[in-house]
């Protein structure tokens, strides 16, 4: 027999030869400093509020704890977290503070319930635009069935700036987002819509990078030469339509029973931004 002449096909690498987003693992203790630090543009306010949106299961609560836990140097639950029905396991409105040792720092999260693909459970879409003008109050709890009335108990006639939303951030699972269903989707983009028109600024945490590449799952520093963790962020783009400069991949602690510098990095870096951006907003609404 003659010797085969076809050519074994090699497999394209799964990494860019450079980082297509420059970053550094060796500036935690700076960034965690720099949000201690922070002021915000405004004596109105004691701290920017960020709301979080997104799907049933893509980490909400995840990320607040995972945020307070590298302010901690420890694993805190302080957002409780269900992983183990499909339900969403947030069902108020709620506001969290975050502390590094007794300084409350200046901007706190409010969690709300996930969007769900059937009509009548997850988050209403109204509710979430109300909670972004100040409307809803602490501890509104959710109805999957109907919006809360403007005559409603939990109902806030008169929102201030204090209540109002400083920036919206939605939270995507990398590894989930190509399986979204079509209604979580159109709540998502229905929410973009209004907050465009209210001038809200919108970012996007992209969480469960190790599980959606595992290149990143073996070395997180490769997350910004990872080609699959950037297609996933094209994706989210396209989806949701946040510039891709406003799209934040990131690590949740899970399983993880200490903290970890370089996953504390990301969040940290994520969360700068969403805290600067969210200030520019509180800045020019205070003009």
């Amino acid at each position: 027999m003659g010797a085969s002449n076809s050519k074994q096909v090699e497999k394209p690498s799964p990494e860019f030869e450079t980082p297509w987003r420059s970053t550094s693992f060796e500036k935690k203790d700076d960034l965690e400093k720099s949000m201690r630090e922070f002021k915000l543009s405004s004596s109105e306010v004691k701290y920017v509020r960020i709301l979080l949106t997104g799907g049933v299961g893509a980490g909400k609560s995840s990320f607040i704890n995972s945020i307070n836990s590298a302010f901690q140097k420890r694993i805190t639950t302080e957002a409780l977290v269900n992983s183990m029905s499909g339900d969403s396991f947030t069902k108020t409105y709620s506001t969290y503070c975050i502390r590094s040792g007794e300084t409350i720092l200046p901007f706190v999260f409010n969690d709300v319930m996930g969007f769900k693909k059937a009509e009548l459970k997850g988050a209403q879409q109204d509710d979430i635009v109300k909670a972004l003008q100040g409307y809803l109050m602490e501890g509104q709890n959710f109805n999957p069935v109907s919006a809360v009335s403007v005559d409603g108990e939990g109902y806030r006639s008169n929102p201030t700036p204090q209540d109002r939303t400083h920036c919206l951030v939605y939270v995507m699972a990398a590894d989930k987002v190509s399986m979204m269903k079509s209604n979580v989707i159109k709540k998502m983009q229905y929410v973009r819509t209004k907050a465009n028109e209210l001038g809200i600024p919108q970012a996007i945490i992209m969480t469960r990078v190790d599980e959606a590449c595992p290149l990143v799952k073996q070395d997180l520093k490769k997350i910004y030469t990872s080609k699959k963790i950037k297609e996933k962020m094209e994706e989210c783009n396209n989806l949701i339509g946040v510039p891709v400069c406003h799209i934040f991949p990131v690590k949740n602690y899970h399983e993880e029973m200490d903290t970890n510098s370089d996953i504390d990095e990301l969040l940290l870096r994520a969360l700068k931004h969403i805290v600067e951006i969210a200030n520019d907003k509180l800045a020019k609404s205070s003009k």
